[in-house]
């Protein structure tokens, strides 16, 4: 399933994909996300507790950065992660743009992600997923434009 957002965070794109880079940070803007602890220079492992629908999903999971290019401020990242007690699991992969918007003190920022979600998860159907994803991509929104700000 592809999943595709555009989001304006009110800061200088330098600012914000510095932040974005410190992962440990930025998952902390994501709602559910609870600590998240780094393995080595690319890869994070975390736990996402989510509701979907009437089930309350515990994900717990790794992310790799798998791919940073600072120049062109793009960046990609590789999910994995399970809910043991539900038997369901989601893969995915997730590509990150950032750019300077129309008014030079905001970035847009584009995440594209390419998701497979399998088991109980997966019997939810896309829509109810994407409903989900829009939810939690917006509040990731509002909380990583907090969390830049109250850093400059």
């Amino acid at each position: 399933m592809l999943l595709e957002h555009r989001i304006t965070i009110p800061a200088a794109a330098d600012q914000v994909w510095a932040f974005m880079m410190d992962i440990p940070a930025v998952s902390r803007c994501v709602p559910g996300v609870g600590e998240v602890a780094r393995i080595d220079d690319q890869t994070y492992s975390g736990i996402m507790s989510v509701r979907v629908g009437p089930i309350a999903v515990k994900l717990d999971g790794r992310v790799i950065l798998a791919e940073r290019d600072e120049a062109g401020r793009r960046a990609r990242m590789d999910l994995q992660a399970a809910d043991k007690r539900l038997n369901g699991a989601v893969n995915a992969r997730m590509r990150m743009q950032l750019s300077t918007a129309a008014a030079s003190d905001e970035t847009e920022v584009q995440i594209q992600t390419d998701a497979n979600v399998m088991g109980k998860l997966g019997e939810f159907g896309q829509a109810v997923i994407r409903k989900k994803a829009d939810q939690i991509v917006q509040e990731f929104a509002n909380n990583l434009s907090a969390a830049v700000a109250a850093r400059t």
